[in-house]
C-alpha cells in the first residue's frame, strides 16, 4: 500500500461535541476493559478457570445453549466460543447435548464441575464486585450501564 504525502491526507470534519464525548467513552472503556480483563483473570482462577473460560461458561449457566448464541450474548464470535466450548467439555467442565432444534447445532451445558467452578469464582468476585462498588453513587451505576447497553444496541443496530 502506498501512503500519499500528509498534505495530500483528507480532513476529517470537526467533532461536535458528542462525537467528542463518544470518543472520550470508547477511549475510556478501553483502558477500563484492560482493567476488567485483568480482574477477571485473578478471580477466574479461584475456580481454575481462564476469564475467557468463565465468559463461556456463563453463557450457559442458566440453560443450555447453542455455542452460536454463546457468542451472541457475550458478543465474541461463534469459532472463539467453539475453541473454548471444545477444552471446555474435555476437561468436564462442560458437555455438549443433543439439539431438538437443529440437528448439528448441539447445545453446551455445564456441568456439575462447571458449576462448582462459577461458585469458587463467585466466592471471590461477590467481595471484589461489592468493594469496587464502594462509594460509587447507585444511580450514577444505573445511568452508566443503562448508557452502555444504549451504546451496544447502536452499534449492533449499525
Amino acid at each position: 500500500m502506498t501512503v500519499p504525502p500528509r498534505k495530500d491526507w483528507p480532513r476529517p470534519d470537526p467533532l461536535p461535541e458528542g462525537g467528542v464525548l463518544v470518543t472520550d467513552v470508547i477511549l475510556a472503556t478501553f483502558r477500563l476493559n484492560a482493567r476488567l480483563m485483568e480482574a477477571a483473570q485473578d478471580l477466574a482462577a479461584h475456580g481454575g478457570l481462564t476469564a475467557a473460560w468463565w465468559q463461556v461458561l456463563g453463557g450457559v449457566l442458566d440453560e443450555p445453549r447453542s455455542v452460536a448464541d454463546v457468542g451472541r450474548i457475550m458478543g465474541v464470535s461463534r469459532q472463539g466460543v467453539q475453541r473454548i466450548a471444545d477444552l471446555l467439555v474435555e476437561r468436564g467442565l462442560a458437555e455438549y447435548r443433543p439439539n431438538p432444534a437443529h440437528r448439528r447445532a448441539k447445545l453446551l451445558a455445564c456441568t456439575e464441575a462447571g458449576y462448582w467452578a462459577i461458585r469458587q469464582i463467585s466466592v471471590a468476585q461477590h467481595p471484589f464486585a461489592d468493594k469496587l462498588s464502594a462509594n460509587i453513587d447507585l444511580d450514577e451505576l444505573r445511568t452508566t450501564l443503562a448508557t452502555m447497553q444504549t451504546l451496544i444496541t447502536r452499534l449492533e443496530e449499525a
